[in-house]
């Protein structure tokens, strides 16, 4: 059973008490540190373990223990991501929930603030822009502060056309003409996102394109052009790949997680990095392609 401190204690433990508190010896306490599976910060070269995540994190390591068996990710709708759930999912069988629902990145970051899932998958704009774009796109929630990102992996971005479309050999702007059918997507969804930063490059807007759908998903716009109720929609390469679409590119972004810290540390959502980082997931990523897995599973903001 963990000690019981006493109220004068500092909120912050360091090596010996935190070892102390969890009935540990100091060498197990670093390996829990150097395997990122202990809420720890370091300051001035010392480990301080912040005593409210210790006892969280304690509570999700028991088994049977607060949500240890559940993982439920939304936001941004991603080919490689989806694979790599369902089959951690598959494989996890009935001893955990592991679920996938794509909502744009908005309504995910939305349903994080409320605590009604577990993490939030978002792209927000151009790779070379992300490392400011996506901080600054998670300050606007009050809980921003009790959150990390990690990286997943960076994703080639662009249009999503019809081989019908391709075979006209036409220059981008063409496609911003009448007659081509866009399938848009939802405002807050990154992707929206994306295709109004290209329109605005190419001096357009989106009233003047000839919407004829509103797709909820990545997948969901492809699928449209597959079935040829639309001709192009904005997406990613791998999407395209995936529906047997033709590709026009704009541009390399990055995809990346948003979760709380006491997430971070649980079981499950470590043996999903661990899936992210293994060869079964990069050939997978090579056979969708577009895909960069060099800083998978980095943490990139958040670490204060």
């Amino acid at each position: 059973m963990v000690a019981v401190m006493s109220q004068e204690q500092h909120v912050f433990m360091n090596v010996k008490q935190v070892a102390e508190y969890l009935h540990l010896n100091e060498k197990k306490i670093y390996s829990l540190v150097s395997e990122e599976r202990i809420p720890a910060t370091k300051i001035t070269g010392k480990w301080l373990f912040p005593r409210e995540l210790v006892d969280r994190w304690m509570l999700d390591s028991a088994h049977g223990g607060l949500m240890t068996n559940r993982l439920v990710i939304a936001g941004s709708d991603d080919p490689l991501l989806y694979r790599l759930i369902m089959t951690f999912a598959q494989e996890t069988g009935s001893h955990a929930l592991i679920n996938y629902s794509p909502t744009g990145t908005r309504l995910g970051l939305e349903l994080l603030q409320a605590n009604r899932i577990d993490a939030c998958g978002i792209h927000w704009g151009p790779n070379q822009e992300s490392h400011m774009r996506h901080p600054a796109l998670l300050r606007q929630y009050p809980q921003y502060r009790q959150w990390v990102l990690i990286r997943l992996f960076r994703r080639e971005q662009g249009l999503m056309v019809s081989r019908q479309i391709e075979q006209q050999q036409l220059e981008p702007e063409q496609l911003f003409e009448h007659p081509y059918r866009w399938a848009m997507r939802q405002s807050g969804a990154g992707a929206q996102r994306f295709l109004l930063e290209v329109l605005s490059r190419y001096e357009t807007s989106e009233e003047r394109l000839n919407s004829v759908s509103t797709a909820l998903s990545e997948r969901e716009a492809a699928a449209c052009i597959a079935m040829n109720q639309a001709d192009v929609a904005p997406g990613a390469r791998a999407a395209a790949n995936e529906y047997g679409l033709a590709f026009i590119p704009f541009g390399w972004e990055s995809f990346d997680l948003t979760l709380p810290r006491s997430i971070w540390f649980r079981r499950l959502f470590q043996d999903l990095i661990t899936r992210l980082r293994s060869s079964d997931c990069k050939t997978m990523a090579d056979k969708l392609t577009g895909y960069d897995l060099r800083e998978a599973g980095e943490l990139i903001w958040g670490d204060e």
